[in-house]
């Protein structure tokens, strides 16, 4: 008899149920971690992009206050629109000088995004837009400038809060 047991290669139907139910066990406790994780990083990239677009309001919004640009007067001087901001503006009063052919007196234009960066949440470029005449709480956009940007997802955060109250 001890022969037998000597001789046996591979494993029982028995081990093998048992080796799969642990691994289920240990899968099915990775899954949920996995998921906040993922969640978690979507979450600091949310954070990262509106501190990008805010911090690119925010230099507009100085260099009008500082008159070093041309505004509209209804818009307290923010940006009309997202774009400007890639597009950039001409600087009042200051010029590129020397070249190599000498000197040249075209207008400096500043930029403040390169691109607007993607929503991780929604994942698009589409954010949602306040302007600085529209009411806190507000969905809509008044269209007259951008005072602030927030994600369109409905979704709840890790902390319990809204993304859109972000």
């Amino acid at each position: 008899m001890s022969d037998f047991f000597s001789r046996r290669k591979g494993f029982t139907l028995i081990e093998m149920l048992v080796t799969l139910t642990i691994l289920a066990i240990l899968a099915a406790a990775v899954m949920p971690l996995a998921k906040i994780a993922v969640k978690r990083e979507k979450e600091i990239e949310l954070r990262r992009n509106l501190r990008l677009i805010r911090e690119a309001i925010d230099a507009y919004k100085k260099l009008a206050d500082e008159k070093k640009i041309e505004v509209k007067e209804d818009t307290e001087g923010y940006p009309p629109d997202l774009e400007t901001l890639i597009k950039g503006v001409e600087l009042i009063g200051e010029t590129e000088e020397e070249t190599r052919e000498g000197k040249k007196s075209e207008k400096k234009i500043v930029k403040f995004l390169r691109r607007i960066p993607i929503d991780p949440m929604t994942n698009s470029y589409e954010w949602g837009l306040r302007s600085y005449q529209d009411k806190p709480d507000s969905d809509e956009w008044g269209g007259e400038n951008v005072y602030d940007v927030y994600t369109k997802s409905q979704a709840t955060a890790l902390d319990g809060t809204k993304y859109k109250d972000w």
